[in-house]
This record gives C-alpha cells, structure tokens and sequence, in this order.
C-alpha cells in the first residue's frame, strides 16, 4: 500500500531530525572560541551541558502530549487513552541510565567522528539481547544470536577503519580509541535502561510521548543540579575546558557569547530531539516498527554523507563495510529476513498488521531513543 502524504511528512521529518540531532551536536563541538576571562581560545568541549540541553528537548515532548490530550478532550472519540494512573517515579531509573549514558556519549563524541559515533551505538543490540535473556527471561531464537554475531564483526570492522583513517589534531588516535570504547560503554548502559523501561514501565501503557517528557524532565533537573558540583571537580585529561575541571558550564555560556553560531548548533539539537522523538513513535504508529529501523539506519548514511561532505573526517572503505555488516546483523535480530524469506517462499505481502503498535518485539528501542 502507497504512503500517505502525512506518513512521508513524518518519515522525512523523522530522518531530518534525527541527522540533525547528531551533525548538530558535532558541529559545536567543532568550533573553537574565547572562554571567560579572555582565556585562550578553546573547542566547545562540554558535553554534560549538551546533555542537558537535550533533556530539556525530551521535556519538550510533555508539551506535544497535552496538546494531544486538549485534542482528545474535543474529539471523545480519539483512540488515545488519556485515563493511564502511573508513579512518576518509575521513570527515575531509566531516567538516570539515560543521563550516565548520554553524557557519556557526549563526551565520546568530542573524540571521535560523527559516523562512528552512530555506527557504533549499533552495540546496543548485543547488550539488549544479553541482558533480556538474564533479567527478562527472554529466550533468543537462532537468527538473534547471529545477529548478535554479526554486530560484534561490524563494530570490529568499523574500529578497524578508524584505526587505519588518518587522525589531525583534533582527533588524535588514543583519542579515537577512548571516544570509541566510550560509545560501546554507554550502549551497556542504555541496555540496562531499555531492560528497566521493559520490565516496570510499559506494562503501566504509558503514552509515548508522556514517557519520554517524563524521563526528560528527571534528566534535565538532576543533570542541572549536578553541574555546580562538576564545575569543581578535576578531569585531568578529560576536560576540555581551560579550568580542568569536568565541566564549566560559564565558560559554555562565555564561549556561547563570543561565537552566537554555537547557540545555533544547540536549539538544533535540543528542537531536534524533541521533533524526532515525536516523529519516531508516529511512525512506528502510523507505518511500521521496521520502517522506524529502516529509517533510523538511513540516518546514520545521512550522517555520513554530510560529514564527509563538510570535511569533518575522511572517506575510508571499511565504514562502509562495517556498516553493511551492522545493518545485517540488526536486520537479523529484529526478524527483517522473515516477512522476506516468507514473501519469497510464499508470494504472500510481507508485513503483518501485528507490528504496527510496538517498537521492536524482539529489541524494544529505548523510550527516548533521542541521540
């Protein structure tokens, strides 16, 4: 069946934003401006105040959920399920795995290239899958355990090719390395939340866009209280600003002040969490949770793509092969070979109506699969 217009507004929307969410969040790490005090001139490395803003992006969404309600209080007969009795506070745990993860991913990124900072979170689905079968109780079929397999080849392959690119100043190898082993730490992490979200949060059927303004809300507070004690901290190393401490959110705003091109880069990602947020569960609702895959790995082409594009890294031949190799070894996990050896054997349409109102029945993708 042909798309509506409204389903290829929100697959594009979806697209868009998502690539922005990540080529925004790399481009203010790429400039480099005054701090306070007339310090030297340094790169916006401050990934724990990037991670608050795109909290306050997901706390956005709770705003998109009420408009929804007030459109349901007009129109009774809406299918949306206003009437969901739920703690709040079960959303904390998820909440605070989303924080660790994503600052951690933040800070991988000021490290490492954009493509393979998305190419590399691909390693959620080997911690998913482990962890569901210990916590969950899940037993995986053998086209899961060779998807897992196959995930494990890709990211080795795309490690590979960072290896062997050519590094400048801006990333040096050691660097590539830690941003690397960074981005594969954290998927640990957002594993753990999508176990926890499983497991105590949507058996309450929670609206989408109601969890993910929630946990965004948690996010942003606790993150925002925990920057004054990070503005004393030593980071050694890790820091990127010239204090050395693990984060100086005034020299952010300084540094902000002097080059307004940064304040650009990040309403672009904290407007485009919020906007891809929205457009994944529609899609998911409205088409597919395939297509919401399908559409999440043409993301990581378009970022790609525009890296390479603005010179922000350099082609290399093994990306491409390690991507390959990712999308096949997720493709297998979430069962895509079925409906198409089954199309093949059968000459029967390939996907059933069954998958239209969940995210992944093998794999559910975190609430707030934002960055």
């Amino acid at each position: 069946m042909a798309w509506t217009k409204y389903q290829l507004f929100l697959a594009g929307l979806m697209l868009i934003t998502g690539s922005i969410n990540t080529l925004s969040a790399k481009w203010a790490d790429n400039f480099v401006a005054e701090g306070c005090g007339r310090s030297k001139a340094h790169s916006f490395q401050h990934p724990f105040l990037q991670a608050v803003g795109m909290f306050l992006g997901e706390f956005s969404c709770l705003a998109a959920f009420y408009l929804l309600r007030c459109r349901a209080a007009r129109h009774p007969d809406t299918s949306m399920d206003l009437q969901q009795p739920f703690n709040p506070l079960l959303f904390l745990p998820p909440a605070l795995c989303d924080m660790t993860g994503t600052s951690i991913m933040y800070v991988a990124l000021n490290m490492t290239s954009a493509s393979s900072f998305q190419m590399l979170r691909g390693a959620v689905i080997i911690f998913t899958g482990l962890f569901s079968v210990a916590f969950l109780g899940r037993r995986l079929v053998l086209s899961q355990w060779l998807g897992i397999l196959t995930t494990i080849a890709g990211l080795v392959v795309v490690g590979l090719a960072d290896l062997l690119s050519k590094h400048d100043d801006q990333h040096k190898l050691s660097e590539v390395i830690t941003g690397d082993l960074l981005i594969i730490m954290a998927q640990v992490i957002v594993a753990i939340q999508m176990v926890l979200e499983e497991k105590f949060v949507y058996k309450h059927n929670v609206h989408p866009l109601r969890a993910v303004g929630t946990e965004g809300l948690f996010g942003f507070v606790i993150l925002s209280l925990l920057l004054v004690p990070m503005y004393y901290i030593p980071a050694g190393s890790f820091s990127g600003n010239p204090r050395g401490t693990l984060e100086d959110a005034l020299d952010a705003f300084c540094q902000v002040g002097r080059q307004p091109l940064i304040a650009l880069a990040l309403l672009g990602n904290i407007s485009s969490i919020a906007f891809f947020n929205f457009a994944g569960i529609s899609v998911t609702k409205e088409l597919s949770a395939t297509t919401r895959m399908v559409l999440d790995s043409l993301r990581t082409v378009v970022i790609w793509a525009l890296s390479l594009a603005l010179g922000w890294e350099a082609f290399h031949l093994l990306q491409i092969l390690g991507f390959v190799i990712l999308l096949v070894g997720t493709a297998l996990y979430n069962g895509l070979h079925r409906p198409l050896l089954s199309r093949l054997s059968r000459g029967q349409p390939a996907a059933g109506e069954g998958e239209r109102e969940r995210l992944l029945d093998a794999s559910r993708t975190p609430i707030n699969d934002a960055s």
